[in-house]
């Protein structure tokens, strides 16, 4: 591969947008649009769209499913959840790319980390700058200069901005899962790790809410009469911990416990809300099965267990399929003085849910940054330029043929 002169326009289209790249995600990260913040999220929701209309493009607001959450007394609760946003262009090309993003942050309505300010190193630091604003920003920079490139008829794409990525996708899943499947290359825009490597290799995710139920009595006059629902949680954390270390690369983190009541009355109700991570399809199955098992065997008599959730993203592995993408944007990479490196990592995101669907993705070409999840949350500002233009490389490069969409799709598929 070489940078062609119609390439290189698209590089230069990117750079002059540079100021309005950072610019942008700066007014978005003052947004608060924490994955509950339904107000918040509907106004965030409102400046992305404007921001679509401006790419030759079709800008749809998509409804999501409801699905149900657990309360701490063990309520199951409908939730309903705001609208994705999907931008496309082309569907009926022969080539389809698949970007993806979230606009919703770990941070409530009522965090106090809500603005952005510039750190003295020049590094932006503020809710969103790196996961994901930042990454939406540079995506449809990288969008907007591929439009201006002569072979863009062989390309279609469809963005689709989601509200739920934080909290596991559960409105957003079905989405992600048809794109997949009709896509040939994906891109997601999660934030690079603070040098600049790309997550390869992912674990896959599983969460899970049990509501362990028993029955009151007073804690001194009839306690032989109650059955502890804080106590049997207990116990059943105790379980699930055990389970670290007996199939490699599994891990159950306890997050909470939730129940109880006034210090004389025996429980009646828990609830028990517990992570898995898995490194493989066996290892999935296999932590499904165990989890189920000790959910169905109450710890003592007069309590009942009920086990909401599961496995919300599969493992996505370093295939034939990704492998070959992965070399192709290292490729791409090198031919902008860009040194593209990749490593395994234990987090999960849209990237281990397309890949599920069948599609060859890379889930970091966001910015360049870190401490995501919390108030120290930063972006480098000069990664902006850097990451549009290597998106904007990818695409030209799968226009031109020279990045084989079609092959790599085929690899995925062989390996499904």
């Amino acid at each position: 591969m070489r940078i062609e002169p119609h390439d290189q326009a698209v590089l230069d289209h990117v750079a002059a947008q540079g100021d309005a790249i950072v610019a942008r995600t700066i007014d978005w990260a003052n947004i608060n649009s924490g994955s509950r913040n339904a107000a918040g999220l509907a106004r965030m929701l409102d400046v992305l769209e404007a921001e679509a209309r401006r790419l030759p493009a079709t800008v749809v607001r998509v409804p999501t499913r409801a699905s149900t959450t657990v309360s701490d007394s063990g309520a199951v609760i409908p939730e309903t959840y705001a609208d994705c946003l999907t931008i496309t262009a082309r569907p009926e090309a022969p080539i389809q790319v698949v970007l993806t993003g979230h606009y919703d942050t770990v941070f409530p309505a009522d965090s106090a980390f809500q603005t952005v300010v510039t750190r003295p190193d020049g590094a932006l630091n503020g809710p969103g700058v790196a996961d994901m604003k930042g990454g939406i920003s540079v995506m449809l920079a990288a969008l907007r200069a591929f439009e201006t490139h002569p072979d863009k008829a062989r390309v279609g794409w469809t963005v689709l901005l989601s509200p739920d990525e934080e909290i596991g996708s559960p409105a957003s899943a079905p989405v992600l899962a048809e794109l997949g499947a009709r896509g040939h290359v994906g891109l997601t825009y999660e934030p690079a790790l603070s040098d600049g490597t790309l997550a390869g290799e992912r674990k896959g995710s599983g969460n899970f809410h049990l509501i362990v139920t028993g029955k009151a009595a007073h804690a001194g006059r009839a306690f032989h009469e109650g059955a502890n629902a804080v106590a049997g949680a207990a116990i059943i954390a105790a379980r699930l911990h055990a389970l670290n270390g007996q199939r490699e690369g599994v891990t159950v983190n306890v997050a909470r416990i939730a129940g109880g009541g006034p210090l004389n009355v025996v429980a009646d109700n828990a609830v028990v809300r517990f992570n898995v991570r898995v490194p493989d399809a066996q290892s999935a199955a296999w932590i499904d099965q165990t989890v189920r098992a000790i959910a169905a065997e109450p710890p003592f008599p007069g309590l009942t267990l009920d086990l909401h959730g599961g496995m919300t993203r599969a493992p996505k592995p370093m295939d034939a399929s990704q492998t070959a993408l992965f070399h192709a944007v290292r490729d791409a990479g090198a031919l902008l003085g860009q040194t593209i490196a990749w490593k395994p990592s234990g987090g999960v995101c849209e990237g281990n849910n397309l890949h599920a669907a069948g599609l060859p993705n890379v889930d970091t070409l966001g910015v360049v940054g870190g401490e995501i999840h919390s108030d120290q949350e930063f972006a480098w500002p000069a990664s902006f330029v850097e990451r549009a233009q290597l998106s904007a490389l990818i695409l030209c490069k799968i226009a031109s043929g020279e990045i084989d969409a079609l092959k790599l799709k085929q690899l995925r598929l062989e390996t499904l």
